[in-house]
């Protein structure tokens, strides 16, 4: 029985897991305005070490189309640049020895499709990583029953699995159509 319990809060837990990855990935989709989101997980080479941007710079957003990364080291400029030139964002950094300043170009209604495109492909990517989650569960449920676990109860148990990723995959669907509204919006 603690078994079964293990499995379906693991497979809750990877759910959920799933979930988090894509909000934090649709959140780095650039919607034509300028968020320093757009900025994280970019690693910067800092004194011998990979570091997070912002434990190396501060990063703000200085309008609604400019950001601004003033490094608490100089000599971290161009370490930066090609930071951000390396993470393809679509932007190019400029510097005046200060700081760096990246202008977010306005989206064509191209560039809007493509950024629509990359959204239903993270989400298609996460609806995998729910399966997965699922037919782990599933042939752990499966396994159980074969160790004398009620098949009864069993059936049960994949019935609530199954719900459960239904509930995910809206969840995951919802996620995506807010980020393709914002996309769209003009």
């Amino acid at each position: 029985m603690e078994e079964i319990e293990f499995i379906i809060e693991s497979t809750k837990e990877a759910m959920d897991s799933s979930l988090e990855h894509l909000g934090n990935e649709l959140k780095k989709i650039s919607t034509g305005k300028a968020t320093p989101v757009m900025l994280e997980g970019i690693r910067v080479e800092a004194y011998g070490a990979q570091s997070p941007l912002n434990q190396v710079a501060n990063v703000n957003a200085t309008d609604s189309v400019t950001l601004t990364i003033k490094p608490w080291d100089k000599s971290m400029i161009p370490g930066i640049e090609r930071a951000i030139f390396e993470a393809n964002l679509g932007v190019t950094p400029q510097n005046d020895g200060e700081v760096v300043r990246i202008t977010i170009p306005p989206l064509t209604q191209e560039r809007r499709k493509d950024l629509v495109k990359r959204a239903k492909s993270l989400g298609d990517d996460t609806k995998v990583s729910l399966r997965s989650a699922r037919r782990d569960a599933m042939d752990g449920i499966k396994s159980a029953v074969k160790d004398g676990f009620p098949e009864d109860q069993g059936k049960r148990r994949e019935q609530e699995i199954e719900d459960m990723t239904k509930e995910y995959y809206a969840k995951s669907d919802k996620l995506v159509e807010v980020k393709q509204k914002d996309i769209m919006t003009i």
